[in-house]
């Protein structure tokens, strides 16, 4: 899979992609739906078990990712964009909601009836919510972004993970309500508002402890197997999930790990060496969490019609609400206009976070839930393809990204 990846980027540096599209494309290609046809395990992953047989690497990844991102909330950065980052990542959240309904609901009345019910218009207009930090990171990463778009851009998209906690829980509390025809207070508001305090909480602890055993090690080499030791351990302990007094406790392990690297960044001295080590420690770990990535979209979602007309809705109708959320909100905010003309467009990549909705989903809604469950899908492939670009083009026309950083990027290469 890691070398798949690494060869793709070969083939798509004379576009000049970003190399999270290559990674996409070369795990479509080893994926179930392409190489995985011959039926040759080990030349491509023959099922969605193979690939799902190495789910622990996702999770892995993604603690790191959102580690680093936690690198954004330094005390020093958020005196001067932490109200902007909070105000346009409540807006630009709730507008993509409003925006999926609005159009999905109109659908459903006037146009597709039947084909789509009432509570799936509902649940993809939360789902719409989630960015996902991945892409946008490692976009970031690759032409190393610097400037007023990329100082917001990181903490918005970090926001989004808890707006579309609440969001999503108190939209599929009102599908369920419409399903099944009673309300459910305590997973509707209960539960989401646990997750968040609770995983933050939970991070605080972690990064405490964290910061507080790095003073005991000197050397480089042990300071940066300490920091990968804790990464690793945090993403375990935030996938314990118990239930008291009826209640489910449950974390999220990207708001965990966002707090785990905000506390260690603001409290350890040294936080500063220790993440740029652990970030060229993990580039492997990316490539590898990417082409996986791609291997787990189902391409199967083209064969219905209904598909891929709903979704075609859903993806224009959030890339509209989050370009006009962010524009409105940063206009508000008093943004440069390079700011609230191209902070949208970088909005835009979904993954993660809205695939583990859409499982919820499925899991509890029977039919209903596997539509609203291919249409994410649907909207993720193209996401993921597309997203990453449009990000690189965003930031480029900002003046985030300089040509001279291309050059640096191609020789890089």
């Amino acid at each position: 899979a890691i070398l798949a990846g690494l060869l793709m980027t070969r083939v798509f540096k004379p576009l000049r992609l970003p190399s999270v599209t290559a990674y996409l494309v070369a795990g479509i290609l080893v994926g179930p739906y392409c190489l995985g046809r011959l039926g040759l395990d080990g030349l491509g992953f023959v099922t969605m078990d193979a690939v799902s047989k190495l789910s622990i690497i996702s999770d892995v990844a993604l603690g790191f990712i959102a580690f680093s991102i936690g690198n954004e909330f330094r005390l020093s950065s958020l005196r001067k964009t932490g109200r902007q980052a909070t105000v346009i990542g409540i807006f630009q959240a709730l507008t993509a909601t409003l925006m999926v309904d609005l159009v999905l609901i109109g659908l459903h009345i006037f146009v597709l009836g039947d084909s789509m019910s009432l509570a799936d218009a509902i649940v993809l207009g939360a789902i719409a919510t989630a960015t996902a930090p991945a892409a946008t990171l490692m976009v970031v990463r690759q032409y190393k972004a610097k400037g007023e778009l990329t100082d917001l851009l990181l903490p918005i998209v970090a926001l989004d993970d808890a707006v579309g906690l609440i969001v999503f829980a108190i939209s599929f509390g009102v599908a369920k309500a419409i399903n099944y025809g009673h309300y459910d207070m305590t997973s509707i508001l209960v539960e989401p508002l646990l997750e968040i305090v609770l995983s933050i909480l939970l991070g605080f602890v972690m990064g405490s402890i964290f910061s507080a055993a790095e003073k005991y090690f000197k050397s480089n080499s042990k300071r940066l197997s300490l920091s990968i030791t804790f990464v690793i351990l945090t993403v375990a302990l935030s996938m314990m999930e118990f239930e008291v007094g009826g209640v489910k406790i449950g974390f999220s392990s990207l708001l965990v790990c966002m707090m785990l690297g905000t506390v260690f960044c603001n409290v350890c001295d040294f936080s500063a060496e220790i993440m740029d080590k652990t970030d060229r420690w993990t580039a492997p770990l990316y490539i590898l969490f990417f082409v996986l990535s791609g291997a787990e979209l189902e391409l199967n979602v083209f064969s219905s019609t209904s598909v891929v007309l709903i979704g075609a809705a859903y993806i224009f109708a959030r890339a509209f609400g989050k370009w006009a959320g962010a524009s409105i909100s940063a206009k508000f905010m008093k943004c440069p206009p390079k700011v609230q003309k191209w902070l949208g467009i970088t909005l835009l990549p979904q993954a993660g976070v809205a695939l583990g909705m859409s499982v919820t989903v499925a899991q509890t809604l029977g039919a209903d839930g596997a539509m609203v469950r291919n249409i994410v899908l649907f909207g993720v492939l193209i996401y993921e393809l597309v997203g990453p670009a449009l990000t690189r083009i965003a930031l480029t026309e900002a003046g985030d990204i300089q040509p001279k950083a291309e050059a640096v990027v191609s020789a890089d290469d």
